[in-house]
């Protein structure tokens, strides 16, 4: 049901493409083109643009609507987690690492007095 679903929306998508390019603008858009401007001697001057813009609406409400009732066709064994759930479910006993405080100045230069030999009178 969801594939149906995800198909039908497609080509509704596809078709409403189709009909939103083929409405004339102040410009004239694709509607003036095609057949070469008969378009308004066959179906009037106004009737093409009015068709186009129904249908227009039409398909978008139906668009939306089924992207609406796809979400309740989803199942719960085809959701999938995230990464952030999945990494806690793998390793529930995990604790976050704590930052190391750095040393303080007192331990650093007791430190490195020692090794450069720095305060030893003998050498």
């Amino acid at each position: 049901m969801f594939v149906f679903l995800i198909v039908l929306i497609s080509l509704i998508g596809l078709l409403m493409t189709l009909s939103v390019l083929l409405q004339s603008g102040r410009g004239g858009g694709l509607a003036g083109i095609a057949a070469g401007g008969a378009t308004t001697q066959i179906l009037g001057a106004r009737q093409a643009p009015d068709f186009l813009e129904k249908a227009t609406w039409i398909l978008a409400f139906i668009f939306i609507t089924l992207c609406i009732l796809t979400t309740f066709t989803i199942r719960p064994e085809d959701q999938g987690q995230s990464v952030i759930q999945q990494q806690a479910q793998d390793n529930p006993t995990q604790q976050p690492i704590a930052p190391v405080a750095p040393p303080t100045d007192d331990g650093a230069a007791a430190a490195g007095d020692d090794q450069n030999g720095v305060g030893d009178p003998d050498q």
